[in-house]
């Protein structure tokens, strides 16, 4: 029973690094996304941090448009984002889990 024990700890701490070497390599992973008229063009990477934004000189003369379009544009990077981001540490995560009875988290 000790031996099993010390078996899932070792496993919980290699699934723990490999977690984290997932949200490291997540700092490179790039998503773009655009306005639907391509007039504002952001870069976001999987761990949500923005890279850089293109915006349209037309964009320039309308702060309230601006405004929406950098709301609208940023919303759908930042879900599209987020959805990578889950699904990667999600499938590293359950990867290294150790079979534990009951603790069935990642269905």
């Amino acid at each position: 029973m000790f031996g099993d024990m010390m078996g899932m700890m070792s496993k919980l701490k290699e699934a723990q690094k490999k977690v984290q070497e997932t949200k490291e390599r997540l700092n490179t992973v790039l998503i773009d996304e655009a306005s639907s008229d391509s007039k504002l063009k952001v870069t976001i990477t999987a761990n949500r941090t923005i890279k850089s934004i293109a915006i349209d000189d037309d964009l320039l003369q309308d702060k309230e448009m601006l405004e929406d379009y950098l709301i609208l544009t940023l919303n759908k990077a930042i879900d599209k984002a987020t959805n990578v981001n889950e699904a990667e540490i999600a499938a590293v995560a359950k990867e290294g889990m150790p079979n534990i009875p009951g603790m069935d988290m990642f269905k």
